[in-house]
C-alpha cells in the first residue's frame, strides 16, 4: 500500500489520496508512516522542481503533531495534493547516484589548498590562500575548483527544465559560459 501511495504521488492525486485515507481510515495505519514517504518523495520525485512540495509535507507532518488525527487529515490531503499537482524531478536522486558512484571510483579525496581553513596563524604557511569569495564577483559567482583534483572537471547535478529548475538550469549554463 505505501508502495501504490508513493507511486501515486508521481502521477494521480486520486490515486494518492485514495491509498493514504484507505490505508489510514480502513485498515487503521499510521499517517506518520505515510507523512515520511511524502517526505522522501518531495525530494525524490519532485526535488528542486517544487521546493516547496517539502515544505506542504514537512508542515503536514507539523500539523499532525500539533493537532492529531482525524483533524489533521485535511493538511496531510493538502500537502498530498500539491505533492502530486507539483512539476516532478528526479535530478536530485541522480546527483546522488552520481556522486556516490563518483565516491567509490576516486577513494580518498583531499580538499583543494584554497578551500581549507584559513582563520588561523600560520595557515598561509601552509598554502591555504587563493580563495574568491563569491559575493565579490558578477552573479555572486566565481569560477573556481571546488572538488578534490580528480573530480575537478565533475559534474553531478544537472537541472531539468521541470518548474523551478528551469531557472536552476539557466543558471547553469550562464555559469558555463
Amino acid at each position: 500500500m505505501l508502495s501504490a501511495f508513493h507511486k501515486s504521488v508521481r502521477g494521480s492525486s486520486d490515486a494518492a489520496l485514495f491509498w493514504f485515507l484507505y490505508a489510514v481510515e480502513k485498515l487503521g495505519m499510521d499517517p506518520m508512516t505515510f507523512l515520511r514517504r511524502l517526505i522522501v518523495a518531495c525530494s525524490e520525485d519532485i526535488g528542486l522542481a517544487n521546493p516547496q512540495a517539502m515544505v506542504q509535507a514537512v508542515t503536514a507532518m507539523d500539523a499532525y503533531h500539533k493537532i492529531g488525527w482525524p483533524e489533521a487529515k485535511y493538511n496531510i490531503a493538502q500537502a498530498i495534493l500539491f505533492a502530486v499537482e507539483s512539476p516532478k524531478s528526479n535530478a536530485t536522486a541522480i546527483a546522488i547516484g552520481n556522486v556516490m558512484a563518483a565516491m567509490e571510483r576516486t577513494g580518498n579525496a583531499e580538499v583543494p589548498l584554497h578551500l581549507r581553513d584559513t582563520h588561523y596563524s600560520g595557515a598561509s604557511k601552509l598554502g591555504h590562500t587563493g580563495y574568491k569569495y563569491p559575493h565579490d564577483y558578477p552573479h555572486h559567482y566565481v569560477k573556481q575548483q571546488y572538488l578534490p583534483d580528480p573530480l575537478a572537471t565533475k559534474s553531478f547535478y544537472q537541472a531539468t527544465e521541470q518548474g523551478m529548475e528551469d531557472r536552476i538550469r539557466q543558471n547553469q549554463q550562464r555559469r558555463e559560459k
